[in-house]
């Protein structure tokens, strides 16, 4: 096997060498002052900016520790004018998926729509109505 070293390489090397000896000597001075979590799940709620969604968001803000939010257009149900929508993320750790979904159509049912998307550990979940 050859490994080829560029100019570059050695450069951002050296950078990177130099930052992992300076996290040593911090973590070294101060090995209780920081801790690292792991959380394993990742929900995505794709939420139309309706009537209630920002009463939606507030819940979900105060039932999870960190949420991200998104805006986007969406082209949804064969519709040719834009919705905006709203990609709400939570992380967490040991989340039963059932729950979420039934979480998600609880959500539908107060934002009035036929159909909600959520995405689960990257896998897309469409709920709608019978």
């Amino acid at each position: 096997m050859v490994c080829l070293i560029t100019p570059w390489m050695t450069r951002n090397l050296d950078t990177f060498n130099k930052n992992l000896g300076i996290m040593n000597e911090i973590k070294d001075k101060h090995p209780e002052d920081f801790k690292v979590e792991v959380l394993s799940d990742s929900i995505k709620f794709y939420l139309p900016r309706v009537e209630g969604y920002l009463e939606v968001v507030r819940d979900m803000a105060s039932k999870y520790r960190g949420m991200s939010l998104i805006e986007f257009d969406g082209y949804f149900e064969g519709k040719f004018e834009p919705v905006k929508y709203i990609r709400a993320e939570i992380h967490t750790s040991d989340i039963d998926e059932q729950n979420m979904i039934n979480f998600a159509n609880d959500i539908r049912l107060r934002l009035r729509q036929k159909s909600l998307a959520i995405e689960f550990n990257n896998r897309l979940i469409l709920i709608s109505e019978n």
